[in-house]
């Protein structure tokens, strides 16, 4: 049986005359550039969000990069993420020509650990803790990180955080008693519509939720080069508009989001099932759930990923059994080599190194039948059993 990572294919089936529909409609109109599908996309995902409003880009990268220009990041300034995060995380810091301060992450969750944001924060010196113009905290794979205690520590530092939540659109947690949707707890949330994405589109995309409407302008002023009028710019931006082509799918998409996070739930709740029966801990352990089981989404699962024994060799078994599967991510940020100026040496975030060398992501699209996830549990059971 082949299982594959990912198959996009189901899905658009099912939403292939609304999809078509929705693209003809923006080439109709012949407004290629920025116009009514974007303005009504940044509103639905404002409403789905719970935030005053959101500003369409044109990828989860450049969501991330325009947050950091908004708030005037640049050279001399420190940044504070985690170390195990996709590249565009630490990336867009460095192209700013700030500097990115690496923490490790909570071995269990992977996401940033907020007693080292404490620590880190305690042991500098005052005057590297005024160069510290932002926090980046992602919520891996599509669980919240700790917001409280992140957000606590910023509160105290007056620090402002930015939300990667390119993996985590429609993801909870709790706050103060509440509930509250990721994207909307930060002062910028930032979002991906990759094809790969919970809510994908048909190509690059993004946007950011915001709170603060002065802000908000901020965003879309310096997402076209900084010009309020053409050919006048007050500031410098970039082009970051979002395609209305890719607005248009979004759009379409999105009703459906919530269907689709229940059925990856389920999907994660028959994988746990078929660990469990299979006894295979602790040589697998599956992915655990931070928060209570009272929200209607803890974990949206982009990726279902397990920590596996001897990982590489498992991949590889798989592979040859026409299970595909992926690694999210092989090498932590401070072991990369356009970091190694950093100075950050192997062990020194022991926690985002070890998950480098474990975790394993395994299919969880909606349309991922049991019969498939059977036959890649027993050949896991399988390649364990032979060793």
């Amino acid at each position: 049986m082949k299982v594959p990572l990912l198959d996009l294919k189901p899905q658009l089936e099912s939403l292939h005359g609304e999809i078509l529909e929705a693209v003809t409609r923006v080439v109709e109109s012949t407004r290629y550039i920025m116009g009514p599908e974007i303005e009504n996309l940044e509103k639905e995902i404002a409403e789905y969000c719970g935030t005053a409003d959101a500003v369409g880009v044109s990828s989860g990268t450049d969501a991330l990069l325009l947050s950091l220009m908004a708030l005037d990041i640049g050279p001399g300034d420190l940044v504070l993420t985690t170390d195990f995060s996709f590249f565009a995380t630490a990336g867009v810091i460095s192209r700013l020509n700030a500097t990115p301060v690496f923490l490790d992450i909570d071995p269990e969750n992977w996401n940033l650990d907020p007693v080292q944001l404490e620590q880190k924060l305690e042991s500098m010196s005052s005057d590297d803790r005024k160069r510290v113009k932002a926090i980046i905290v992602v919520h891996l794979y599509g669980q919240s990180a700790e917001m409280k205690p992140l957000l606590d520590c910023a509160e105290k530092y007056g620090i402002p955080v930015i939300e990667d939540a390119a993996q985590a659109i429609g993801a909870e947690c709790r706050i103060n008693g509440s509930p509250r949707k990721v994207g909307s707890m930060g002062t910028f949330g930032c979002f991906s519509f990759f094809p790969s994405k919970n809510l994908g589109g048909i190509g690059d995309g993004g946007i950011i939720t915001v709170q603060d409407p002065e802000l908000a302008s901020v965003l879309r002023l310096k997402r076209v080069h900084g010009g309020e009028k053409k050919y006048y710019h007050r500031v410098i931006g970039g082009n970051f508009r979002l395609d209305p082509i890719q607005a248009a799918v979004i759009r379409v998409k999105l009703p459906h989001l919530n269907s689709w996070h229940r059925k990856r739930r389920e999907n994660a709740l028959y994988y746990n099932q078929l660990f469990e029966k299979a006894g295979l801990a602790p040589k697998v352990l599956t992915p655990p759930e931070l928060h209570d089981s009272e929200l209607n989404f803890p974990h949206i699962y982009n990726q279902y990923v397990i920590r596996a024994e001897q990982r590489d060799e498992l991949r590889e078994f798989l592979l040859e059994s026409e299970c595909a599967t992926e690694v999210y991510y092989p090498v932590p940020f401070h072991l990369q080599e356009c970091f190694s100026d950093l100075d950050c040496d192997a062990g020194s975030l022991k926690h985002s190194e070890h998950a480098a060398n474990t975790v394993l992501a395994l299919p969880i699209f909606p349309e991922l039948t049991r019969e498939m996830q059977d036959y890649l549990v027993d050949q896991i059971r399988l390649f364990y059993q032979n060793q």
